[in-house]
């Protein structure tokens, strides 16, 4: 089967204040693999390593307070070796991320609607006329009403469910291959996060997405997960499918994690007819 991402043994290691000192690793000969169309889960408690591993893959992690070894293949490309310049060109347009503060990848100053089409006309030849109408349709698709309002609307005049939902417009924008989802419902309510879960399963489905979703949740997990890894201190403790997990965990650790959730988690939920909208803030 066609690869869409392999990592092997891929290590992170953070150099504390003291010259020539390292702490212990943030993520430790991580190995897997990802195929297209596939959501694979990442979960596990506050500071297993999943964010760092995030950010590993995308080629953030600060090279003077990070060593970062192994291999990431992408499309069979190795990104670990790759310069900046290079990077910058795979970011948003071959991979992209959703992060679980919008306001990490939104401006305050800016339109909503023009930092969406800043993404396209910045990896692709399209005009900018061209760039704001796949801009307005992809606003659509995420299931925002009123394009034109949220089209010209700042952060501050959306909820933040609807800034969620602007973000993941922006990750899509340029069709990726793959979008890493890191914790991307932890800043949402109730309902806005069962609502973000049912789209997220809406464009899985519609659009093939490739999605690495970093969750703590096992109810995201089970919703959305082909098949789950479970992280504990930068390791990889057991993985499969939610279900084959939930059953017959082999490791203590996640049968810890699991039980923790309902277990209705256990199987998934048919996703609603439609989606209700939240009430848009713009005047």
């Amino acid at each position: 089967m066609r690869m869409l991402m392999e990592v092997r043994d891929l290590t992170v290691r953070y150099r504390c204040a003291e010259a020539g000192l390292q702490s212990a690793p943030a993520v430790e000969g991580m190995s897997f693999h990802m195929v297209p169309g596939e959501v694979l889960g990442i979960m596990g408690e506050s500071g297993c390593g999943k964010t760092s591993l995030a950010l590993a893959l995308l080629g953030l992690l600060p090279k003077g307070t990070a060593n970062v070894s192994g291999s990431v293949l992408l499309h069979g490309r190795e990104l670990l070796s790759m310069g900046e310049t290079s990077l910058q060109k795979i970011r948003g347009a071959q991979i992209s991320c959703v992060y679980q503060e919008p306001g990490i990848s939104l401006s305050p100053v800016k339109r909503v609607g023009i930092q969406i089409a800043e993404v396209l006309h910045a990896h692709s030849s399209a005009g900018w006329k061209a760039c704001r109408a796949e801009a307005h349709a992809m606003l659509d698709r995420v299931g925002l009403p009123s394009t034109d309002r949220i089209f010209s609307a700042y952060p501050h005049q959306l909820s933040g469910g609807q800034l969620q939902r602007v973000v993941l417009a922006q990750a899509l924008i340029c069709q990726p291959a793959l979008v890493i989802a890191d914790e991307p419902t932890a800043s949402l309510d109730a309902r806005s996060q069962a609502d973000f879960v049912a789209l997220l399963r809406r464009l899985k489905e519609q659009m093939r997405i490739s999605l690495l979703l970093i969750s703590h949740t096992p109810e995201i997990q089970a919703s959305l997960a082909d098949r789950v890894i479970v992280m504990k201190e930068g390791r990889i403790v057991e993985q499969g499918s939610f279900g084959e997990l939930y059953r017959a965990p082999k490791h203590a650790y996640t049968s810890a994690l699991l039980r923790r959730s309902r277990p209705v988690a256990a199987r998934r939920q048919p996703e609603p007819e439609f989606i209700e909208q939240e009430t848009v803030l713009v005047g």
